[in-house]
C-alpha cells in the first residue's frame, strides 16, 4: 500500500538538467504574522534526470529518533551537506548560487547548507514542524525547497493550529518560506495511502538554520 513506480513528467523531456530563470516567474503568497511563501513552478528543467541521479548517487542514510518511551525510524532517508561541503550534483551548487543572488537584498547572506530527503513511497513523511533549531527560532530567515520526482503536497498552517494551505510540489518546483514563516507557521508532508512514487526534496538554508 502506498507504493508506485516513479512516473516522469510528460511536460519535461529535456535531455540535460538546467535552471530556468527566477525573476518574475517567482510568485509570492503573503501569509499572516509577516510570513510569506514564494513558488516557482518547474524551475529545474530536466528535473526527472536530476531526480534519477540523486536517487542513485546520494549516500542516503536511515536515522532513528526517540519518541516518548521508544526509538522509532525516521520515515524517510536523509543526507546532509554542511557549510563548505561539496554537493552531490553540480546543478545543486548552481541552484544554491542562483537562490542566493535572487534573494540577496532580502536575505543579505548566502544559502550555505543543503539537506536532502528521499520519500520512497506514500508512507514516508515529515510531521508538522518549523525549522527552529538555531536562528530560525528568533529571527526572520529563509528556507528554499526544490522538489524532484513525483508530486506530493506540502502543507502549511499557523503555529498552534488552524486551516492548512496546500502546495502540490514535484518535478522541479521551487518553494521558499520566508519572513517569520519558521517561527509563526509549521509545515508538513503527510503520509498517504494512495500509490505514489518516490520524491526527493532539497532544502537550502543560511548559516545556523536547521
Amino acid at each position: 500500500m502506498g507504493v508506485a513506480p516513479f512516473q516522469s513528467s510528460l511536460l519535461d523531456g529535456a535531455a540535460e538538467v538546467s535552471l530556468r530563470p527566477l525573476g518574475a516567474a517567482v510568485r509570492r503568497h503573503p501569509l499572516s504574522h509577516g510570513a510569506w511563501v514564494d513558488v516557482r513552478r518547474g524551475w529545474v528543467e530536466g528535473a526527472d534526470l536530476l531526480f534519477t541521479r540523486l536517487e542513485a548517487e546520494v549516500p542516503w542514510r536511515a536515522e532513528q529518533r526517540p519518541m516518548y518511551d521508544r526509538v522509532v525510524a525516521v520515515p524517510r532517508l536523509l543526507a546532509w551537506y554542511g557549510e563548505g561541503a561539496g554537493l552531490p550534483d553540480p546543478v545543486l551548487a548552481q541552484a544554491r548560487g542562483a537562490l542566493g543572488e535572487h534573494y540577496r537584498e532580502e536575505l543579505a547572506e548566502p544559502f550555505v547548507t543543503a539537506g536532502l530527503c528521499l520519500y520512497r513511497d506514500g508512507q514516508d513523511s515529515v510531521a508538522w514542524h518549523g525549522d527552529r533549531i538555531g536562528r530560525g527560532a528568533r529571527v526572520d530567515t529563509m528556507v528554499a525547497i526544490v522538489v524532484l520526482g513525483n508530486p506530493r503536497p506540502l502543507l502549511l498552517r499557523p503555529r498552534g493550529g488552524g486551516p492548512a494551505l496546500r502546495y502540490e510540489l514535484g518535478h522541479g518546483d521551487l518553494l521558499v518560506m520566508g519572513g517569520s514563516c519558521q517561527r509563526t507557521w509549521d509545515h508538513a508532508v503527510p503520509k498517504t495511502t494512495r500509490p505514489i512514487g518516490p520524491r526527493v526534496s532539497v532544502q537550502f538554508r543560511p548559516r545556523d538554520v536547521r
